[in-house]
């Protein structure tokens, strides 16, 4: 009987939203996400592997950062905003404090809240604002491994024709890695793990070793793999291919998972959407739009808004001791589970077994924010239990010793298929975007070898192109998260491209709107244009 091994595989996705200047007002209500990421996500992410460090914890764990990610926290300028958002949020908590001065429970929530800003402040100015370069020290250190990822958040079977297109994203991706983290990487993290067969042999040309599937694509490959999810297996080109387990999902946002316990934060009432207008000033201005503050009071059993309105009301104020109590419950029974589970596995395969945990932690933030109080208890207990956590580039070995399938296509999006991101809301932009990257291979081929204001003005085009290629703006359209803004921004890089592709046509171009765009959109700063080149 083999070892029993656990993998979590911790997932990010971020769009570009950077405003600076007179736009950084206008769209304080769409970048208040970014800096709640880092605040809930990040940032404890940070001290949880600060904290298992410290206490000796044999653990390992994998992460995937993506380039706009890693772009815009090693920003100076997001990191200034970042810092200023958290001043203000100080400030409030100051007013809150006063506010709720007559209600001992809340006054004692406004100060863990106030308290928690503090220590969020503390904690950038440690790292020295680079949270990335942070992460990047626990990798060298060996507890964790980033996998790569494309360029932008792009769903890759909606381009399964275009090889160029695909070969940019990867390419990009890999140049992006390399320039935060200066190492080459083993893993490639497909976004939404969309598979779609032949888009390995990419991936594999790039130098990768192994990729991470959908059960559904893993299990209903053409050949059946023999040990199911337990074990990896390989494509035809020796790219490792590792299957996630299909449970956890269910079992965190399933009708009776783990998040929706009435002991956890409510995300949705925040007093940034509770409180009047003239409660707010001078922190919302009015006649804009409203935004979470971080000021949240009540567990999910609140739902009742007079009940949340009547200061007597405190049945179902929030406990955070409570909440952790909880998850560390949570973390008991999750691990016996798993770990029942691969001692049934290890009874009947002769060799390692194994389960992938992969987990969205933007969607975590926004549905159960102790998320990771419960990640960091359930590393503790597998240490105590006798399950090994490892890195997911461990368990490939020898490629050719693995099994060899054929897996089917398939995502984590929608039902299997990503079909939210082309609905009836958001399929008008595929024509957009398909058309732009038809001509954005023309012109690569066109100009194969353009220097100074002509391959700055490709550059662009390229940049714009990808913008334009992440998925996360059919995604906010369709969910309705800020669907004007995420509409305007769609049409804005398609429009930059158009702009850039008729100024190569006419052989015009307008230096002061190519420098002002450039300095707007500042991420792939090695960006060559000729990553978009067919590949003789």
């Amino acid at each position: 009987m083999g070892n029993k091994k656990l993998v979590f595989v911790l997932t990010a996705s971020q769009d570009y939203l950077r405003h600076a200047n007179e736009d950084e007002k206008k769209y304080t209500a769409v970048t208040n996400s970014l800096f709640e990421s880092i605040s809930d996500t990040y940032i404890p992410l940070l001290k949880m592997l600060e904290n298992l460090e410290k206490d000796n914890v044999a653990f390992k764990v994998a992460l995937v950062l993506p380039p706009m990610l890693c772009t815009l926290l090693e920003d100076p300028v997001v990191q200034k905003q970042y810092n200023d958002w958290l001043d203000k949020k100080i400030e409030f908590g100051q007013k809150e404090i006063v506010r709720t001065a007559s209600n001992p429970e809340l006054l004692k929530l406004a100060k863990y809240c106030f308290e928690k800003n503090q220590e969020d402040k503390l904690a950038f100015e440690s790292y020295g604002q680079r949270i990335i370069k942070k992460f990047g020290e626990y990798q060298k250190k060996g507890y964790v491994e980033i996998l790569a990822t494309c360029g932008t958040d792009m769903f890759l079977p909606f381009y399964n024709e275009m090889t160029e297109v695909i070969n940019a994203q990867i390419e990009a991706g890999l140049y992006s890695y390399k320039s935060f983290f200066g190492e080459v990487p083993d893993g490639f993290w497909l976004p939404l793990k969309g598979y779609y067969p032949g888009i390995e042999k990419n991936v594999k040309n790039y130098g990768f070793n192994y990729t991470i599937l959908d059960t559904r694509s893993f299990l209903f490959s053409e050949i059946e793999p023999k040990n199911g999810i337990f074990t990896p297996a390989r494509f035809i080109n020796a790219l490792g291919a590792l299957s996630c387990d299909p449970e956890t999902e269910d079992e965190i946002y399933g009708e009776e998972g783990f998040a929706h316990n009435s002991v956890f934060r409510n995300e949705a009432r925040d007093v940034g959407y509770m409180l009047s207008q003239e409660e707010l000033l001078p922190f919302v201005e009015k006649g804009t739009s409203r935004y979470a503050l971080g000021y949240k009071y009540w567990n999910k059993a609140a739902i009742d808004e007079e009940e949340l309105c009547d200061a007597n009301g405190l049945e179902n104020v929030y406990s955070p001791a409570d909440a952790f109590e909880c998850c560390e419950r949570l973390a008991k029974s999750y691990v016996e589970k798993k770990k029942e589970i691969l001692e049934k596995a290890a009874s009947y395969i002769d060799k390692d077994v194994s389960l992938v945990v992969t987990i969205d932690m933007n969607k975590l933030r926004k549905n159960w924010v102790e998320g990771i109080h419960w990640i960091e208890n359930v590393l503790r207990i597998a240490a105590e239990s006798g399950i090994e956590t490892v890195l997911p580039k461990t368990l490939i070995g020898n490629p050719f010793e693995l099994q060899r399938i054929k897996p089917y296509y398939g995502a984590s999006s929608g039902t299997g298929y990503g079909e939210e991101l082309l609905s009836s809301k958001n399929n008008w932009m595929m024509k957009y975007v398909r058309k732009a990257g038809e001509r954005m291979i023309d012109l690569a081929e066109r100009f194969p070898a353009e220097t100074g204001l002509k391959a700055r003005l490709l550059n662009l085009g390229a940049k714009e192109l990808m913008l334009a290629q992440s998925c996360g703006w059919a995604r906010m359209i369709d969910s309705d998260e800020f669907p004007e803004y995420a509409e305007s921004r769609f049409k804005q890089s398609i429009n930059d491209f158009t702009a850039v592709f008729d100024a190569l046509g006419s052989n015009t171009v307008s230096t002061e709107w190519l420098t002002n765009l450039e300095n707007k959109h500042q991420f792939f700063p090695w960006m060559n244009y000729r990553i978009f080149s067919k590949k003789h």
